[in-house]
């Protein structure tokens, strides 16, 4: 008998990770040197989901961005794993979904480099089928273009698929795919923010994903 559900696309900073203390080391690295004022790191979680081109025009606008994207990158992999850190349950509902035969990957704004870099670093890199950031041919979230790539990647329709994110761009990239999408109050946007968002469900955190994808099996039955 088929299932409904086959393929979970994961978000990663907020969803899989916290990993607000490294960008907000290399955002503090790239500020610094170009002599702008330093938001604080509650600050940078609010301001992160949108890809790094987002996050440096908010902080030096449009005409440094391009400047602050390199001095970013040029620092990040100084940080990027001793600074983010696994979410609490996400390895195990990694292991239970992988055991119950679902295909999942990730799509992140984050440039895939450093995506992969960090989840190889915490050991969960091989459960996922493919890693995806954005690129020259895939636009950032909303887009749905990296979950295009991901859907062939895993060979399954969009509708037997659901994303897994912490932001409203996460369901509006879900939905823009034609996919149902989960949400959890983790990283950038609080519970009461999120409930507002238009997912299909909400969960506390990744540890209660089994049993929402369970539940939303059983309601298309």
């Amino acid at each position: 008998m088929s299932r409904s559900i086959e393929a979970i696309v994961f978000d990663l900073d907020g969803t899989l990770i916290d990993g607000y203390d490294a960008i907000h080391a290399a955002l503090r690295f790239a500020l610094e040197r170009l002599d702008r004022p330093v938001p604080g790191r509650e600050r940078v979680r609010e301001m992160v989901g949108h890809g790094l081109e987002s996050l440096l025009e908010q902080a030096v606008g449009p005409s440094l961005a391009p400047e602050g994207v390199r001095l970013f990158r040029s620092f990040y992999p100084e940080v990027a794993i001793d600074g983010s850190r696994l979410l609490p349950g996400v390895r195990d509902a990694l292991d239970r979904l992988h055991e119950a035969g679902f295909a999942l990957s990730v799509a992140s704004n984050k440039p895939p480099l450093f995506s992969r870099m960090i989840l190889e670093a915490r050991g969960i890199a091989a459960r996922f089928a493919a890693i995806v950031g954005p690129d020259d041919a895939h636009p950032p979230k909303p887009d749905p273009a990296m979950l295009t790539v991901l859907l062939a990647a895993m060979r399954v329709p969009a509708g037997r698929t659901v994303c897994v994110g912490d932001m409203e761009v996460d369901v509006e990239f879900a939905r823009a795919g034609g996919c149902r999408v989960v949400v959890v109050p983790t990283g950038s946007r609080s519970e009461e923010y999120l409930r507002g968002a238009g997912a299909d469900a909400m969960i506390a955190n990744l540890s209660e994903l089994p049993e929402a994808i369970g539940a939303m099996e059983h309601s298309a039955d």
